[in-house]
């Protein structure tokens, strides 16, 4: 059994498990393969123990299209030497657009505005429209086609008649500031750019004229900007590179040419938070993507055609670039452009019982919100259409997960999800065979070898120490761009050794599997010669009513470590002398003696970066008098200015 603090909140029916797709992938291996799995432990350790077979049997069971069948499943024993799918031929666009029928594709809504439908027919003619004109664009095979894009159907059809082609698809949200931007598509020289005139956010309309415009002076190679009319204004941009979108597509155009390309071919360029310097530009293979995606959208969220699915995420995020793949899947993807909190924080739950939604994607920024708010969907939603609810960006924290089953809903499966744009998938996730224990992500991903090592790279099991994979997977980064040696890819994920993929996650794995992320390894505290994790001092804290969010970071005093936490509070309620000891007391009570800060300061703000996550560095670096490089990576810049008032 877990340890004693995980508390049981759901186990599956037995009708869900024998319905479940994972269940039909076991008797797949039983008919086909003679293998036999009485759960997913022992399915777990088969994939990890015959990886060859394990993924060429995913490969099969997600019926894979593909123009030119493999000689080889899996060439090389370490992460980056690994060659997969050796001379198959396949194209990424054509197995997401497998699906062509009168089922809805897409359901797109944005802030105040009624839903729009996209059937399957009507989507892939769309992405022959745009395919055909990139064409005549002079667009080709490892092009690169950028977009500062909104979370629209555009979108998916851009990137789709960009991945079609066999060009390489890169997006970021409109939020994101010129520099941002620049740091990001100037590096990969994109030659078609995407973009829209602006976007609404919490009732407010931003325009982006300007900000285009000053892109395509920046950036030379870009040679159209394609526009879409996100919202009304008053004047449409008159520079020479830019067109509107239904002047560029093609509307003549029926089919698609689907481009027969490499396992590997590029398809996907991604991001670094860029939080420390110029952000990383991350690529990543069209093979490893979907056929990871696969697998985790049909094994581990358990997605069926005709499924709705949605996952609350920009297109700067890979949550996004995930959520789309469900299109593989024939599942119904629920597209949302806006605030979840506009007009109130009941938007998305309305969506999920208005939609009959079956699988939600959030995040703990989310779901804190909606506690602190006292949001009860539970009373007012009916959501029994929901069987799944996901979560990632951060730990979900115990508080998180009681908050789900008392006040949204009780017979649910919450997952939360780790791994991140280095993978563009998880290293651990959920699944609908198993438990839910509070605090807790179910298990490791079929096929990924995840580790813990202690400080002298050593496997543990039940104790706290770095994530590691030490085998191949087929999506890790094929390459960064603009590193012609790899060593920046060496220094990302392999400094250590070549052996290992280190990942910087701080984490737990016990006995049965299950794992609990303590936060990220670079930014722990080493307070009286115990590491804690981040999350250890999140979760007590932020489950405390006068809290609302928070951010601790350690400041090294000699050998030792002060630990400094900033809180933002709630409505009304002041940093007293009581409510310092009330936090200290929940700390050495709930955690230890040691996880005690030794200052707590109130603030407004919490920096995050533009995908929701802390930023620990940004604070530790203003507390030592350092320039926090590239703001433009933070979604709220200007919170850092309390920070350097209270140090500097």
């Amino acid at each position: 059994m877990p340890q004693d603090s995980q508390k049981l909140l759901w186990t599956p029916s037995e009708k869900r498990i024998q319905n479940s797709n994972i269940h039909a992938f076991i008797k797949f291996l039983s008919e086909n393969h003679r293998l036999s799995f009485s759960n997913y432990q022992e399915l777990y350790s088969w994939s990890i123990e015959d990886s060859s077979l394990f993924w060429e049997s995913l490969w099969e069971f997600t019926k894979i299209i593909s123009s030119q069948k493999y000689s080889s499943v899996l060439q090389g024993d370490t992460i980056r030497s690994a060659v997969w799918f050796e001379n198959s031929k396949l194209n990424f666009a054509e197995n997401l657009l497998r699906h062509k029928n009168e089922n809805n594709a897409i359901i797109f809504q944005t802030e105040n505005k009624e839903p729009i439908t996209i059937t399957y027919n009507a989507l892939y003619k769309k992405v022959a429209s745009v395919a055909s004109a990139l064409k005549k664009a002079g667009v080709k095979k490892n092009d690169r086609v950028a977009a500062f894009i909104t979370n629209s159907p555009e979108t998916i059809i851009a990137m789709l008649a960009t991945a079609s082609i066999g060009a390489v698809w890169s997006s970021c949200s409109p939020d994101f500031g010129y520099q941002g931007v620049l740091d990001r598509f100037g590096q990969i020289a994109p030659k078609i750019l995407f973009a829209v005139n602006g976007y609404s956010y919490n009732g407010k309309k931003h325009e982006s004229k300007k900000l285009l415009e000053h892109i395509a002076e920046s950036i030379p190679e870009i040679e159209q900007i394609i526009s879409i009319d996100s919202i009304e204004t008053k004047t449409a941009s008159s520079h020479s590179k830019i067109i509107q979108w239904d002047n560029f597509i093609d509307t003549s155009a029926a089919d698609i040419i689907f481009e027969q390309l490499p396992f590997d071919h590029p398809l996907y360029i991604m991001y670094s938070s860029g939080t420390t310097g110029k952000p990383k530009c991350i690529v990543h293979g069209a093979g490893g993507t979907l056929l990871q995606h696969l697998k985790e959208l049909i094994l581990h969220t358990d997605l069926k055609e005709k499924d709705v699915i949605t996952y609350f995420t920009t297109c700067g995020w890979m949550m996004w670039n995930w959520l789309v793949s469900s299109l593989a899947v024939g599942a119904t993807i629920y597209l949302y452009d806006g605030s979840p909190s506009y007009p109130n924080l009941s938007v998305l739950f309305n969506a999920i019982e208005r939609h009959k939604i079956n699988i939600f994607g959030t995040s703990p920024k989310f779901l804190s919100a909606c506690e602190a708010r006292r949001v009860k969907p539970i009373q007012k939603n009916s959501l029994k259409s929901l069987q799944t609810i996901l979560s990632t960006g951060a730990p979900l924290s115990h508080q998180n997960f009681e908050y789900v089953y008392k006040n949204i809903i009780q017979n649910v499966q919450l997952s939360s999800i780790s791994g991140g744009t280095d993978i563009i998938s998880c290293f651990m996730l959920g699944c609908p065979t198993l438990p839910v224990y509070s605090g807790e992500l179910q298990c490791r991903g079929l096929g990924m070898k995840v580790e813990t090592y202690d400080e002298n790279n050593q496997p543990v099991i039940g104790q706290i120490g770095e994530l590691v994979c030490t085998a191949p997977f087929p999506s890790r980064p094929i390459y960064f761009w603009n590193d012609e040696d790899g060593q920046k890819y060496k220094e990302a994920y392999f400094k250590k050794s070549e052996s290992f993929w280190q990942h910087g996650d701080y984490i737990e794995i016990n006995k049965q599997g299950g794992a609990v992320i303590h936060g990220r390894s670079d930014a722990t505290l080493n307070s009286g010669g115990v590491r804690i994790g981040t999350a250890e001092i999140y979760g007590p804290v932020e489950a405390l009513d006068e809290i609302e969010d928070s951010i601790v970071i350690g400041k090294k005093i000699g050998n030792d470590t002060q630990i400094i936490l900033f809180v933002v509070l709630s409505e009304n309620i002041s940093l007293t002398d009581e409510l310092k000891l009330k936090i200290k007391d929940t700390l050495k009570t709930n955690r230890s003696p040691r996880h005690v800060p030794y200052k707590i300061f109130q603030v407004t703000d919490i920096p995050r970066t533009i995908s929701g996550k802390k930023v620990e560095l940004a604070v530790t670096k203003i507390m030592h008098s350092e320039e926090v490089s590239n703001k433009d990576a933070l979604a709220n810049p200007k919170s850092l200015e309390q920070y350097k008032s209270i140090f500097l």
